[in-house]
Order: C-alpha cells, then structure tokens, then sequence
C-alpha cells in the first residue's frame, strides 16, 4: 500500500515551507506554495513523491533567483552562474529561467539600458569601459552595441571629470593634466576625447580663478 500523509506542518523557523509527514514519519519538506495541493489522508507513490521534490527544487531556487535580482537588475548570464554556484541542476535553471523571462524579470536588452543609464547617471565611463563591463556580465554585442549607441562620450568624460578637476585645481597645467587625464583613460575615455576634455576643464579653471580675483 502507498504510504499515506499524516501530517502537513509548517516549519516553526521557515513559515514558507511545510514538513510533510508519511505514516507517522517525517519525510520531506516543500515551498508550501508546492505543499498547497496536498492533504492529510492523501497517498502519494514514489512517482508523484519524485515530482513534488523537484517542483520544490524548482521553487526554491526560483525564490532565490528573485532574492538575488531584488539588489539590482540582472543579465540571463549572471543568474545563470549564481544558479551554478548554487548546485542547481542545468535542467532546473532552464526552468527558473523560463520563469523569470515569461514574468519579464530577465531581460539583457533592458538589462544594457539599465547599466549604461546607470553610469552615466553616476560615474559616466567612456564606451570602452562600459562595453568591458557588459562583456563581463555575459550580455551578447549586439545588446551591448545597442545600448551604448547613442552615448556623447565628450559630453560623458566632461561630467566624469568635473569633479576630480576642481580638486586637482590648484596644481601646476602639467601635473593637472596627468593626474585628471589618467582619471579619465581609467574609467575608458579614449586619448583625443581625454584630451579636448582636460584642456575645457583647465580653462574653466583659469577662467573661474580669474573671475573671484575680481
């Protein structure tokens, strides 16, 4: 005879999953989103024992994938490794992936938007750099080509390096233009794009001293 369910008792340390109980005995526990169809008097075969186990392997690693893109937004590549890391098995990932794409939680393109605003937002890169990071974070070229298209990376550099100029204000014209045009190379501003920027930035400079001398 199949063994019946005695018992359906949630966790007293975890209220989202639910220790199922077979003739008395324990004998796993599920999401209780998974244990939300079962009930006691129920008689379950190894089949269907098998099935319940890896719906809630399933869940737990879907939970986990939302846990992990509750920091921030993330690429198909990154939550596939975190999976990875986490001995999920690549048939299981497949299907939280599904899952997370059918819900419009996983999306590369809007992912690269995401990334590039971002930057330019609060530490503005030149394309390079941004292109590398991408790459990085396993985001395919095309997306990566389409997200960083419409980029000034003039404009870029000039907010990149107003700051760090008025802090490197009172050096000498050559020490300034090595300190700020290596800022600027670091976060992957090209040499001609660097330059025309040092040099706008060094004038305002001048042009600012010269007006509070007044």
């Amino acid at each position: 005879m199949l063994p019946e369910i005695t018992a359906l008792r949630l966790q007293k340390k975890n209220q989202q999953r639910v220790n199922v109980y077979l003739d008395g005995k324990y004998a796993f526990g599920l999401q209780a989103s998974v244990a939300a169809s079962l009930k006691v008097g129920q008689r379950l075969s190894p089949e269907e024992v098998d099935q319940l186990q890896r719906r809630d392997a399933a869940e737990v690693a879907y939970d986990r994938a939302l846990n992990y893109l509750s920091y921030r937004p993330r690429s198909r590549a990154e939550i596939e490794a975190y999976l990875k890391r986490r001995g999920v098995p690549p048939i299981t990932i497949q299907t939280v992936m599904d899952r997370l794409v059918g819900a419009g939680l996983l999306d590369d393109k809007a992912f690269a938007q995401y990334w590039v605003e971002n930057r330019e937002h609060f530490r503005p890169r030149g394309v390079r750099s941004l292109r590398f990071e991408l790459r990085q974070k396993g985001v395919p070229d095309a997306v990566i080509d389409k997200a960083i298209t419409n980029i000034d990376e003039t404009e870029s550099a000039y907010r990149a390096g107003r700051e760090r100029a008025r802090r490197l204000r009172r050096l000498d014209y050559q020490e300034f233009r090595r300190r700020l045009g290596g800022f600027l190379q670091r976060r992957g501003f090209g040499y001609d794009v660097v330059k025309v920027i040092v040099d706008r930035l060094w004038r305002e400079l001048q042009t600012s001293a010269e007006e509070e001398a007044f």
